[in-house]
C-alpha cells in the first residue's frame, strides 16, 4: 500500500512535521536519531532510506554502523549522545516512559526548545517507521 496515495492528506500532514525538524535540527543529528529509530523499530526501508542518505550527505559508515551499540562507543559526542539515549527512551517506551535523567540531559545539551525539537523529530520518524512497517514498505535492492 502506498499510504501517500491512499491517504494524501495524512501523508502530507506528516510530512509537514518532518520538514519542520529538518529545518530545525542539525542534519548530521537528524540522520543519527532517524538511523537509530529506525533500527530499533526494525523499519527496513527507513534503515536503507536514512543510511544512505546520511552517507550522501558525509556521515560514516562506523558511525553509523556503531549506532547498534552507540553506548559502547567513543564514535558520538555528549550531545548526540543526550538526543540517542532520548530516541531509545521513546522508541522503546518503558512501563515509567522517559526517565529524568534522559530528558534531563536533552535540556542541558539543547535548551528547551531545543529538547522539543528532537522530540519532534523522534515522534516523526518512529511514526514513519510505524507506517511504513505495517504497510510492508520494502526499499529496493541497489543495483
Amino acid at each position: 500500500m502506498s499510504f501517500s496515495k491512499v491517504s494524501p492528506a495524512g501523508f502530507r500532514a506528516v510530512y509537514g512535521v518532518e520538514n519542520y525538524v529538518q529545518g530545525v535540527l542539525d542534519q548530521t543529528l537528524l540522520h543519527l536519531i532517524k538511523v537509530r529509530a529506525s533500527m530499533l523499530n526494525r523499519c527496513a526501508f527507513c534503515l536503507d532510506m536514512h543510511t544512505t542518505d546520511a552517507l550522501k550527505e558525509g556521515e560514516s559508515s562506523q558511525r553509523l554502523f556503531g549506532l547498534a551499540a552507540w553506548r559502547e562507543s567513543s564514535f558520538y559526542d555528549e550531545r548526540e549522545r543526550a538526543a540517542l539515549a532520548l530516541t531509545d527512551a521513546v522508541t522503546v517506551l518503558e512501563p515509567h516512559g522517559v526517565p529524568d535523567d534522559v530528558w534531563d540531559a536533552v535540556v542541558e545539551y539543547f535548551g528547551q526548545e531545543g529538547a522539543a525539537n528532537v522530540l519532534l523529530a523522534i515522534g516523526t520518524i518512529n511514526l514513519w517507521t510505524r507506517l511504513n512497517v505495517a504497510t510492508r514498505r520494502q526499499p529496493e535492492l541497489a543495483g
